[in-house]
């Protein structure tokens, strides 16, 4: 559904007219299920796009720097489309996995670690880096984590927990711009304002740049565990002196100013106590010498300890004698032994061999599993059995220490299981690897039809779930809020999924399950995984010839590029997608792949081709009966229309989308048509109007709790309330605007704010002050490249120069804001500017000049019928005039002015000409 953006940006002079493409563009309702969360991170810091554009070209902008917030929200790039912005999160966060009872010792590591954090702390030295290397199975991560309880309270911003799968079989080593993603994601940066785009080095510098201002002044303990190399986790370390990282890693990865320790094998007396203590068996009833031959055996690791004695403590009947005949045959069998993974590779074969038969071929089936952790129902699905069976034989491995447990009722294999646990299954030799895959993307394709019915707008399509899926244990998720948590949490492990069905040519499920991902990605992000997510599937499509599923996966491309502000490749991606649709006669794909390229062209101010593909989309979705698509296009259409100052036809296509909307009770799709429709009138001088619009709007966004949009709604009622001679009131609304952006650390709305905030104080007569605020909104304008915000700013600041004197710095502020607007083809902010220019010229002793700047303004207010800049030029003609020509000449022009002003309700300056004209007949 369509996310109306009715941000108005203020303009100038005694209280400004909005420049009619800037509110265009800032107001653009995004289209289908996850427009709004794609404006909301878009607009953040790519708002400027939106301007540049009118006559010219957009390329090769992708990353989206370390500000990034969409002015919509998520569509996912975060979060679900009728999700607000949630204010970014405090960073006090406990991830840390649970501390183990299994710990044994390790008193002098212990003691280089804590006193190396106390030492620097104590002299106030930034924190090094602590390298933890060591073998397979010797407790690093163990160690690591316990150590991060102990010194949790030395960190009470946060402890959080990365595991970059340096060594995990079957999964690549995480990249570092992913971890990041996660990461700033798990610190409560909103997904849309994380970085994206192509060029994965830029991307991962901008992640790394944000990730260290998160952290600039915390004190936050980082654990990031098996490492592949220095290269991998050099981004994610924080810039700030308060943070430490903790690093395990089976390579020695050595750098400057870090504390290198490693994790060997236990001493032998330490592993013999380990095994005691976890045997559960009186130390007097165990032989000695048989204990320590088997530590030995299985080279004193902790993994390998721990697993001897839980199978003796399992079998009360075992001596160690016992336990010790068993373990000589598993080596045998196994072959050569040597310290490391195949060392401990004997005890996880007398482990599996105690299993009952049932819960062996589990065990092997969960080898299979494409992702890194799961829960009950994906255990289930992956060796098709009953969730409660599933639930059964994990906490069985668990005791037998084959599984290790995370919170969230969540499971993970240690990198040497798995491996085992595959080798068991014979993958490469078997089929069942490839049902299992089959059963666990099912499984998937299931839930996230759940999933997506939860965070679906009303009216939306959402993929339907697989033709069996009555066989299937879906979870239980009865909220939006379940289906969101269950998504992140799952995100990584579908991805996983469709790169592993894809390995195994399963491309029908690959089209699917990126289907079902849309919504979610859409709206949470990051888009650049999107990207690759949908290209995987339109390349899957084609193998299979499924010419319509190769359209969703280019519209789905299409729409993503769009969010990145990639526009040429999403025009390209969208042309495809109706390219592939018409091949099959697909009028509902086509339609919406015709409204994603309407909106890409309106976007790039190629207004006639945007008008004609939501005409045309408009057509096709009536015919379809498909009431959201309709409301979509109108909404879209009446955007198109007011940005080439067809405001009647503007406010005709929007009152239908309205009606569209409300019919569908579509909440944000109602807020941002009455948001867009204030705008409208607030252009057309119908104050009253766009001020009840406007409060509609923000009654509706304060019962979504949507922060972000309520901040606009605000600043567009501050607006009128200014036009309208209600300064207090509109330095209130701006005021709460202003705290409202500054908390969410949303840029783009925040320099709009202090814009209005400029406005407001040049007409309370604090000129060095508005020229203040209106700079600082000028310097972040141009650093999030908005021209549009910056020809604003500009005009402003023309203003207040010329009030305190400075005629030349004025006179050049006007110059190049009339630029700028004329190359985005703004006539409503070219009236404007030349308002204001003339009125400093008549001021100057320059009215001959002056009147022609009035004349222009007035044939352009004329043309795209603007009454407050037309009753402005009315008023500097007639003024010049009077000049001029002395008293009585002017007084038809002024007289025409007044008569306009009192229809706006602008009675400030209707008493001021008309105290002009009674010293005239009087």
């Amino acid at each position: 559904m369509r996310l109306r953006r009715g941000i108005a940006i203020s303009v100038v002079a005694g209280g400004g007219a909005v420049t009619t493409l800037l509110v265009g563009l800032v107001t653009n309702a995004v289209s289908d299920e996850s427009r709004w969360p794609g404006w909301l991170g878009w607009l953040r810091e790519h708002a400027w796009l939106s301007f540049v554009v009118l006559g010219v070209t957009m390329a090769g902008l992708t990353a989206l720097l370390a500000g990034l917030s969409e002015a919509r929200p998520p569509a996912p790039s975060g979060r679900p489309e009728d999700a607000a912005d949630p204010p970014e999160a405090a960073l006090v966060l406990r991830s840390l996995p649970r501390d183990t009872a299994a710990f044994t010792d390790r008193a002098t590591e212990l003691e280089l670690l804590m006193g190396s954090v106390r030492a620097a702390q104590e002299r106030g030295e930034g924190l090094p880096v602590h390298m933890i290397d060591g073998m397979p199975g010797a407790g690093k991560t163990t160690f690591a984590v316990h150590a991060g309880h102990l010194l949790s309270e030395r960190f009470p911003d946060g402890q959080l927990f990365v595991n970059l799968n340096g060594h995990t079989p079957g999964r690549s080593p995480v990249q570092a711009g992913e971890a990041l993603a996660s990461l700033l994601a798990a610190v409560g940066v909103p997904t849309q304002r994380i970085p994206v785009g192509d060029d994965v080095g830029a991307v991962t510098e901008a992640r790394a740049a944000l990730w260290r201002s998160r952290l600039a002044d915390k004190k936050a303990l980082l654990i990031l565990d098996n490492a592949a190399s220095y290269r991998q986790l050099q981004p994610l370390l924080p810039g700030g002196s308060g943070c430490l990282v903790l690093v395990t890693s089976r390579k020695r990865l050595v750098a400057d100013e870090e504390v290198v320790m490693s994790v060997d094998a236990l001493p032998p007396e330490h592993a013999i106590d380990l095994f005691v203590r976890l045997s559960r068996r009186p130390t007097d009833t165990l032989d000695g010498d048989v204990v320590h031959e088997l530590v030995r055996l299985c080279g004193c690791l902790p993994l390998g300890v721990s697993l001897l004695a839980a199978r003796l403590r399992h079998h009360p009947s075992w001596t160690a004698a016992d336990l010790q005949e068993r373990l000589v045959a598993a080596r045998d069998r196994l072959g050569e032994l040597r310290a490391g993974e195949h060392a401990v590779t004997a005890t996880f074969d007398l482990s599996y061999r105690d299993l009952a038969p049932a819960r062996r071929l589990f065990f092997r089936q969960l080898g299979f599993f494409p992702g890194t952790d799961l829960d009950a129902h994906v255990a289930a699905a992956l060796a098709g059995v009953p969730v409660a069976a599933a639930r059964r034989h994990l906490e069985g491995l668990y005791d037998n220490h084959l599984i290790d447990e995370h919170p969230g009722s969540r499971y993970r294999l240690h990198d040497l299981l798995r491996d085992y646990a595959r080798g068991l299954a014979a993958e490469g030799e078997s089929m069942d690897h490839v049902q299992a895959v089959q059963r666990v993307c099912a499984y998937y394709l299931d839930a996230l039809a759940v999933a997506n019915e939860k965070i679906a707008r009303s009216g939306a399509v959402v993929p339907p779930a697989p033709d069996d899926a009555s066989s299937v244990d879906s979870p239980s998720l009865e909220s939006r809020a379940e289906a969101l948590s269950w998504l992140e949490t799952e995100r990584a492990n579908i991805l996983a999924c469709v790169r592993r069905a894809n390995g195994l040519a399963l491309y029908g499920l690959v089209v699917r399950l990126a289907a079902a991902m849309a919504p979610f990605l859409r709206q949470a992000g990051p888009w650049d995984q999107a990207v690759g997510l949908h290209r995987t599937a339109a390349e899957a499509a084609r193998r299979t010839g499924d010419q319509r599923a190769r359209g969703d996966a280019l519209a789905e491309l299409g729409v993503v590029r769009r969010f990145m502000a990639s526009y040429p490749q999403a025009i390209e991606a969208l042309n495809d997608a109706v390219t592939a649709y018409e091949a099959v006669d697909e009028r509902s794909g086509k339609a919406d792949a015709l409204n994603q390229l309407g909106i890409v062209w309106y976007l790039t101010a190629d207004n006639e081709d945007a008008a004609r593909a939501q005409t045309e989309a408009l057509a096709l979705y009536r015919e379809l009966g498909h009431r959201l698509g309709e409301a979509n296009a109108l909404a879209d259409l009446g955007m198109t229309y007011r940005q080439l100052s067809r405001f009647d036809a503007a406010v005709e296509a929007q009152s239908q989308a309205l009606a569209i909307y409300r019919e569908l009770r579509d909440r944000y799709g109602e807020a941002n048509s009455l948001r867009d429709l204030g705008v409208v009138h607030c252009l057309m001088g119908a104050y009253d109007l766009a001020a009840r619009h406007h409060q509609e709007a923000w009654d509706i966004y304060r019962d979504l709790d949507d922060r972000v949009h309520q901040a606009y709604a605000l600043n567009e009622l501050g607006m009128v309330q200014r036009l309208t001679g209600d300064i207090e009131g509109a330095r209130a609304a701006h005021s709460q605007a202003l705290t409202h952006f500054t908390e969410l650390g949303e840029r783009f709305g925040r320099a709009n704010t202090i814009r209005h905030l400029g406005i407001v104080h040049r007409m309370s007569g604090s000129a060095a002050e508005a020229i203040r605020l209106l700079e600082e909104s000028l310097d972040t304008y141009r650093e999030l490249g908005s021209r549009g915000g910056e020809a604003a700013s500009l005009s402003e600041l023309g203003v207040a120069r010329g009030i305190i004197g400075e005629h030349d710095g004025a006179i050049e502020d006007f110059r190049r804001g009339v630029e700028i607007l004329r190359g985005l083809g703004d006539r409503c902010g070219e009236a404007e500017v030349l308002n204001h220019w003339g009125t400093l010229l008549l001021t100057s002793g320059e009215p001959t000049s002056a009147r022609r700047h009035f004349d222009h303004a007035l044939t352009l207010a004329r043309d795209i019928h603007c009454p407050l800049e037309e009753a402005r030029a009315l008023e500097g003609i007639g003024r010049c005039d009077w000049t001029v020509g002395g008293p009585g000449r002017g007084v038809d022009s002024l007289r025409s002015a007044v008569t306009i002003y009192r229809r706006l309700g602008v009675s400030s300056t209707v008493d001021d000409i008309e105290r002009l004209l009674v010293s005239w007949s009087g």
